[in-house]
């Protein structure tokens, strides 16, 4: 459940709480996908200039690349289906920028 602080935040500090908590929140993990799509976007590009210059020890690099970078995003992806997403709230309240009572509003109403 989202907690009604959650949408006050930016996404650009979203992810910066996200790299200095504990846990993967949904932003930060957003802007991680991003990355390496992008850094796809680069490998792709150098493995055409390397097909277009015939060196078969850059297409090799290159591949090795590719390789490394994917084995690293599948192996993101399992841990975090393993431990989970963490919510925004919760970060704010360990690292104690708030409260927990602003939180999760008291169910005695």
């Amino acid at each position: 459940m989202d907690s009604p602080i959650d949408g006050n935040l930016s996404s650009a500090k979203a992810v910066l709480l996200g790299a200095l908590a504990s846990g993967v929140n949904g932003p930060t993990w957003s802007m991680i996908k991003i990355t390496f799509l992008t850094l796809g976007v680069c490998l792709l590009a150098m493995l055409l200039l390397a097909f277009s210059s015939s060196d078969f020890i850059m297409i090799i690099h290159v591949l090795l690349l590719f390789l490394i970078s994917g084995v690293l995003l599948i192996l993101l992806n399992g841990f975090l289906a393993q431990t989970g997403l963490v919510s925004l709230g919760q970060q704010m309240e360990e690292m104690g920028i708030v409260r927990k009572d602003r939180i999760e509003p008291s169910k005695t109403s």
